[in-house]
């Protein structure tokens, strides 16, 4: 196909070349509004799946800390700061956005840094499908700003049964590291959040 014409670039020339073939202005506007309603429409698409994704993601790392909970962890409850694990899934998902596969392409490693180290929680492979490109491995931190309760020291007593102990705060603050993998510049990025 050869192109015989030249093209003229989008400007009032254009829109006036049409209105001089008798075309009239208020249906140039109005095709001019639906293109820009379909842009419009396809980025509030591209959000919707974004913001869903970001809210599955954020739900994976609140069941992940529930069965922690209770296999791992042998606490009563964990308390996580208020959007903790929605600012967490943010982060995976701009760290994800470079990556050929995106999100799928991933492998998240959850541990928790106790005083006497880290503990793995959880292995999660987003998509088993898809060969992992890189590994995230986020690293949620104990709140230690917080006074022990009169509760915790009462469950130190031998008038409660010793499988039941105390609640386990999170800090807002976390780690992430990633890890490429297959790639020529391998390299480790580590963000403190």
């Amino acid at each position: 196909m050869v192109a015989t014409s030249t093209l003229k670039p989008k400007s009032s020339e254009c829109v006036s070349e049409l209105a001089d073939r008798r075309y009239d202005h208020g249906c140039i506007d109005a095709g001019l509004d639906v293109w820009l309603d379909c842009l419009d429409e396809t980025q509030r698409t591209a959000d919707a799946t974004e913001d869903r994704t970001c809210q599955q993601l954020a739900k994976m790392f609140e069941n992940c800390l529930s069965r922690a909970k209770k296999t791992t962890l042998h606490c009563s409850s964990v308390l996580v700061p208020e959007k903790l694990t929605r600012r967490i899934a943010r982060e995976v998902l701009r760290l994800a956005s470079c990556e050929p596969c995106g999100l799928r392409g991933s492998v998240l490693y959850v541990h928790l840094e106790l005083d006497k180290g880290c503990k793995q929680l959880e292995r999660i492979v987003y998509d088993a499908t898809v060969v992992p490109t890189f590994e995230l491995t986020l690293v949620f931190k104990q709140d230690g700003t917080a006074w022990p309760s009169l509760r915790d020291f009462l469950f130190m007593g031998t008038c409660f049964a010793p499988t039941f102990k105390h609640a386990l705060k999170l800090s807002p603050g976390f780690r992430l590291v990633k890890k490429k993998l297959y790639s020529s510049s391998a390299g480790t990025v580590i963000e403190e959040c």
